[in-house]
């Protein structure tokens, strides 16, 4: 087995602190995170974290794992780059005297799919979005003109066989509550530590 990109989704209440008790988690054991991005999603009050590591997939499984253990965790998945549609946002910044004079700029934003954002005396910027080798191949065009700053966004996914997040809500407030009780192991152990 060897590594591979996966997209990490992860839908949470939106509570201080979570963010960096998730980055633990990846610390913890060592594994690099590519792109972070942070959203709220499509229910109120419920965010969604997408995540992009390079790793052995079931070092994923684990980690996803771990991650649902958090209280304000609702549910995690994970997915390769042929289960979901995702992009990125790049900016570019340019000089404005360099592009203008050497280069044919509606071609090349047509050729791109990028468009200006901000056109001054000093500097132009073009926005585009797509897959990193898409928004890297922009770069190479632009370097040889002037090419001030670049940044690229987090990467943005949808999973491609997912109904929505809103509808396993639905089925979760659907079923009825079990009547059977549950014992917190936790709650247990401290009752039996302050009986002796």
């Amino acid at each position: 087995m060897q590594k591979q990109e996966f997209t990490i989704t992860v839908y949470t209440e939106n509570h201080i602190g979570l963010l960096n008790r998730i980055a633990v988690i990846f610390s913890r054991r060592k594994i690099n995170i590519e792109s972070l991005n942070t959203s709220p999603s499509e229910v109120e009050g419920i965010h969604r974290f997408t995540i992009v590591i390079d790793e052995l997939e079931e070092v994923v499984r684990k980690l996803v794992r771990q991650i649902e253990k958090q209280v304000e965790v609702l549910k995690a998945y994970y997915n390769t780059n042929d289960e979901i549609v995702w992009q990125e946002l790049a900016l570019y910044k340019v000089s404005t005297d360099e592009i203008a004079e050497k280069v044919k700029v509606e071609r090349l934003l047509r050729e791109y799919g990028a468009r200006a954002v901000v056109i001054r005396k000093d500097y132009t910027i073009f926005e585009t979005s797509g897959h990193r080798e898409e928004t890297n191949r922009l770069i190479r065009v632009l370097e040889p003109y002037g090419l001030i700053e670049f940044v690229r966004s987090a990467r943005v996914a949808i999973i491609k066989a997912s109904s929505g997040f809103h509808e396993k809500i639905k089925e979760f407030e659907a079923t009825d509550p079990s009547d059977d009780l549950i014992e917190n192991e936790y709650l247990g152990k401290q009752q039996e530590i302050f009986s002796m």
